[in-house]
């Protein structure tokens, strides 16, 4: 029996009524070595079960020992969040049931955070500055992964769930903004720009890979609609582990739609977390929201505070990297691009991929001119981030440097990356393995090409009327009966020759 469709309020008329208010809490998967308490490796796609110990899984008698590796990462995300950093900030236990949380409680901070009271400028689509203020960044671990076998996927009706606890004990860092008020139509976009602009910083700091397609990177949004008029918020749901940045814009305009629909219906909104669905860009009821209280917090007696010294933290000031917009700044004025250039690079997700490119060895056009065509539209096909393609900068390099070396045309090039893309390995094993590279032997241009003036008597003739622009038709057949892999240019000159 399919489920009725959730009623819906038009977008301007939510605007019309009400005043969106956000909430952005960000986990991060920190990319140390080992777990946060104990020495577990955190390798990604491992086999189930297989990074566990008896600290990780919480069996008796089995004491944490924090990461300083992981702390390190914490204060360094702080200090680039503009945040103060704690002098003495203390773990607790967050106590809950979660099958996928083998203690029963988790190891988090709660009251005295390692960081607090930052703020981050973000742009927006057509440059307007945003500034979204960051109440906390706090250090704690993850938790295991639950597989529900049978029906959606979901628990609910499920016929049984495998539990894999790998990810149990993983660093994590989770950045909780305070109130995001007075962004009305905006609000979507406002979301989608701050994970954006705090994925790149973090990816700037090199504290993790921040994908979000596997989960180094999950948004919560929390979101709320207030009356016009009203002085207090409304009640907020939490959609959970949205895992794209297209996705977090989606999942706030439809929260906003159908909670305008309940309240203007004479419904109440309930404070709950939400589940988002990729397929169609809905949400579903999940499980009603704790409070603070109902997770009964109290200080972890196992873990001393964490209170690191001045000095460090000035040490580790000095590591921050430039800033990834400051960094753009500059290399805006390098490339000679104009700001809505530089802007509609910066919103396709390119500019890094670009940088990092040229430094592979490729000329910025041509990273330019790679990115933001074909492997944008691969991107668009592919339904996943530009930065998300299986393909590095290097690998594009590579590419570009082939048909720069005459070994490859454009459109054999496109093959290659389409290769790559595949996972068919690096781009000069996708040559070999294919037979992509140009055709250079003069003899099997010439036969392909004396086959193709045969063929067309009637062009030969007008090309030897002075006709030059005819050869283009001998040289089209001469690179589909070489399967493209001619030069053109060369075709062009033996083409002309043979009929001089």
């Amino acid at each position: 029996m399919t489920a009725p469709a959730t009623e819906l309020m038009e977008f301007d008329d939510v605007l019309a009524a009400y005043d969106p208010v956000l909430g952005m809490e960000v986990h991060v998967e920190l990319g140390t070595e080992t777990k946060m308490f104990c020495g577990c490796p955190t390798a990604f796609g491992a086999e189930p079960n297989t990074q566990v110990c008896p600290v990780c899984i919480g069996l008796p008698g089995s004491l944490p020992v924090a990461n300083a590796a992981a702390i390190e990462s914490a204060i360094r995300i702080g200090l680039a969040l503009n945040c103060s950093i704690r002098p003495s900030s203390v773990f607790a236990r967050k106590n809950y049931f979660y099958p996928d949380q083998p203690k029963n409680y988790q190891i988090s901070q709660y009251d005295e955070p390692i960081a607090y009271d930052g703020h981050l400028e973000v742009v927006l689509a057509d440059g307007t500055p945003w500034r979204v203020e960051i109440e906390r960044a706090h250090m704690e671990e993850d938790t295991g992964k639950s597989l529900h076998i049978g029906g959606t996927g979901r628990i609910h009706g499920a016929s049984h769930s495998l539990l894999d606890y790998n990810r149990a004990g993983v660093p994590l860092v989770e950045i909780v903004t305070r109130p995001i008020e007075g962004a009305g139509e905006r609000a979507p976009e406002v979301a989608r720009a701050y994970v954006t602009a705090l994925r790149d910083l973090l990816k700037s700091l090199n504290v993790s890979d921040v994908r979000m397609d596997q989960g180094s990177l999950r948004c919560d949004a929390n979101v709320s609609l207030m009356p016009k008029g009203a002085q207090e918020f409304g009640t907020r749901t939490e959609t959970k582990n949205v895992n794209s940045l297209k996705s977090v814009e989606t999942a706030v305009r439809y929260e906003m739609c159908r909670q305008g629909a309940v309240l203007a219906g004479g419904g109440e909104v309930v404070q709950e977390t939400r589940h988002f669905q990729e397929g169609d860009g809905t949400t579903s009821a999940g499980r009603r929201k704790e409070t603070a209280e109902d997770y009964r917090y109290f200080p972890e007696p196992d873990l001393p505070p964490v209170s690191p010294d001045a000095a460090w933290i000035e040490e580790l000031r000095g590591t921050l990297p430039e800033l990834p917009w400051v960094r753009r700044a500059r290399i805006q004025e390098e490339w000679g691009v104009s700001d809505e250039v530089m802007r509609d690079l910066v919103n396709v997700g390119a500019v890094d991929l670009i940088i990092a490119t040229a430094d592979a060895g490729a000329s910025p056009e041509a990273a330019r001119s790679w990115w933001v065509s074909f492997l944008a539209q691969q991107a668009n096909s592919r339904d996943v981030e530009l930065a998300d393609l299986p393909i590095t900068p290097a690998q594009v390099a590579r590419v570009i440097a082939l048909v720069d070396e005459g070994k490859l045309t454009n459109k054999l090039a496109q093959q290659v990356v389409v290769g790559v893309l595949d996972g068919e390995g690096e781009p000069d094993e996708v040559v070999a393995a294919r037979g992509l590279e140009v055709v250079r032997d003069d003899s099997a241009l010439q036969k392909a090409v004396d086959e193709a003036l045969a063929a067309n008597p009637d062009i030969v003739e007008k090309i030897r009327g002075g006709k030059v622009q005819a050869a283009g038709k001998i040289v089209g057949d001469v690179m589909k009966a070489t399967r493209g892999q001619a030069d053109p240019a060369r075709v062009k000159e033996l083409v002309l020759a043979a009929c001089g």
